[in-house]
């Protein structure tokens, strides 16, 4: 995490291995920001933390200033406090969502629901002429469950469950699709990709910028009055499209 921004996310069965996938996704970001962790770090996953060296500069070892999970094994955790005195180490138990999400405005607070709907509790509904893969299915979701954590404009390009790009952010959503795009470089052959909100327009727009990037499946909410113009878009590539039916916009 950096600024609030995931730099690269990994779902893996193997820790080491997901964290090694994270950082992938952007180095130059992750450099100095917090790690996070859903399960406790041992000590072959700390010496990993510790050792693990920038892919643009191996000379540099990764720095973070946080590391975050929800346990650590006595030697996981001897590894980490090592020599250092500037990483902060802190334990954080898993908790349900409170359903409500507080943020503060001029004079008061705005009251809402919170955005706690996982991809498991969402129908996703293919619109286009292409149908997903079972592989591609488990991406979408994937993607869409990143996505929430990424400030608006939001697009995400993920693949294999790891993220690979992400936009965010902009003023507009083309350039959030632009940057993502850029972020995953070659990878984005074949991958997915996922948009917080609706896509407004198509043609010349977002979705075909993706379409022609090579990004094989999409999913966003749709409502938009002109969502026909995504699917049909999606058609003439080739490319799977799916709604959710629901946003996140985390502004």
């Amino acid at each position: 995490m950096k600024h609030t921004n995931p730099c690269g996310i990994a779902s893996c069965s193997d820790m080491r291995e997901a964290y090694c996938l994270a950082v992938h996704a952007d180095p130059i970001s992750a450099f100095g920001g917090i790690v996070a962790f859903n399960q406790a770090v041992d000590a072959d996953l700390a010496r990993e933390i510790r050792e693990f060296r920038s892919p643009q500069d191996n000379e540099t070892k990764m720095f973070y200033e946080i590391v975050i999970a929800p346990g650590y094994t006595p030697e996981g955790l001897e590894v980490l406090k090592g020599k250092s005195k500037n990483l902060r180490i802190l334990e954080a138990k898993p908790r349900a969502p409170s359903g409500l999400s507080l943020r503060q405005v001029a004079g008061g607070w705005l009251w809402q629901g919170a955005d706690s709907l996982d991809p498991e509790a969402i129908t996703f509904t293919c619109v286009s002429q292409a149908q997903p893969t079972a592989g591609q299915l488990e991406d979408l979701k994937f993607a869409w469950r990143a996505v929430k954590h990424v400030k608006s404009n939001a697009i995400t390009v993920a693949k294999d469950g790891r993220l690979l790009g992400m936009g965010l952010g902009q003023p507009n959503r083309v350039n959030s699709v632009r940057i993502a795009i850029e972020k995953a470089g070659a990878e984005v052959q074949g991958s997915v990709l996922a948009s917080d909100a609706f896509f407004p327009f198509s043609w010349g727009d977002s979705v075909e910028i993706a379409c022609k990037a090579g990004v094989s499946a999409i999913v966003h909410p749709g409502g938009s009055l002109r969502d026909q113009d995504a699917i049909d878009c999606c058609n003439k590539y080739g490319v799977v499209l799916l709604t959710t039916g629901v946003r996140h916009f985390r502004h």
